[in-house]
């Protein structure tokens, strides 16, 4: 397990009022963009909201890490609404807090956030499946067919979780639903976008960009510290990921706010990249250019 320096989250402020300003800046325009729906052409309303997505999908990883405020319940409900529709907070908080567990990163079993199967999985998967999920593990794959299959995968987790742990699901799902019930009443009551029109222009491209920055974060490797990465990135990007690119700099520092993290992989990026192996790439171009069609890796764990 890499070391977890907090030296640089020791001074948390009461409010941090940058992360503060753009939860406010999100709502705004989230609200301008479908309020103008109707009239804007596709090619804006498009890629602003599903940067808005992304980045509010972002803004929740930063409530779950302490952020803006000391208080979690004030910042679950600053984040609360459910732009990206799919993932509870609370669901997205407990296996993200479990995905923070380094010592088990891309456990297949131990990490929620993994995309690999066991091999004994694997070899039990059936043909159609395993075709889908090799697709899955290419960057274009991953863009594509990602979200809806992500989707799929993590609705029938939960409803079998239902059956077994009906109380924890139902802790984070009737808020979750009531959240999604309003948004519902503002997109489609007020705005005018059909369900089907949100789902398409909104968190389907929204989801694709989570899925972007999550693609290359961790690889399976014997050793801790060579499992997490780093993407350089221009700063609209940074923005959109919250600097979440850094993401070594962030398992490092947990507990760091966004705004912090390029001074730290400043200061730090000789021991980072020494650390992480060199697992860095230069931009989402190059990791386009190594990965579009050619998977990053294979389904299978090859220690699990």
């Amino acid at each position: 397990m890499h070391h977890r320096d907090n030296r640089h989250s020791s001074a948390t402020p009461a409010c941090e009022w940058r992360t503060l300003i753009l939860i406010i800046a999100v709502y705004g325009l989230f609200a301008i963009v479908t309020w103008h729906f109707a009239v804007l052409p596709v090619w804006v309303s498009v890629p602003v909201g599903a940067c808005l997505v992304a980045l509010h999908s972002s803004l929740q990883h930063e409530a779950i890490h302490g952020h803006p405020t000391r208080m979690p319940v004030v910042n679950a409900l600053l984040v609360a609404l459910p732009l990206a529709l799919v993932m509870p907070y609370g669901r997205y908080r407990a296996t993200h807090l479990r995905h923070h567990c380094d010592a088990r990163l891309t456990d297949p079993y131990d990490d929620p956030e993994s995309y690999y199967l066991s091999g004994r999985d694997w070899s039990g998967t059936p043909a159609a499946m395993r075709a889908l999920l090799r697709a899955n593990n290419t960057l274009l794959g991953r863009l594509t067919i990602g979200p809806a299959l992500w989707s799929v995968l993590f609705l029938a987790r939960e409803a079998r979780l239902l059956r077994h742990s009906p109380r924890m699901i139902l802790r984070a799902w009737l808020p979750h639903l009531a959240g999604a019930t309003a948004l519902a009443v503002w997109v489609v009551g007020m705005c005018g976008i059909g369900i089907a029109e949100y789902l398409l222009f909104f968190v389907y491209p929204g989801t694709a960009l989570i899925m972007l920055r999550s693609y290359a974060e961790h690889q399976a490797h014997a050793q801790n510290g060579l499992r997490t990465a780093i993407v350089e990135t221009n700063p609209l990007m940074a923005l959109i990921f919250l600097n979440n690119n850094l993401h070594f700099a962030h398992h490092k520092h947990p507990r760091a706010p966004w705004y912090r993290l390029p001074e730290i992989y400043r200061l730090e990026q000789p021991d980072i990249l020494a650390a992480n192996g060199g697992y860095r790439f230069a931009g989402y171009l190059d990791l386009a250019r190594r990965h579009l069609v050619r998977a990053k890796e294979p389904v299978a764990h090859p220690y699990v």
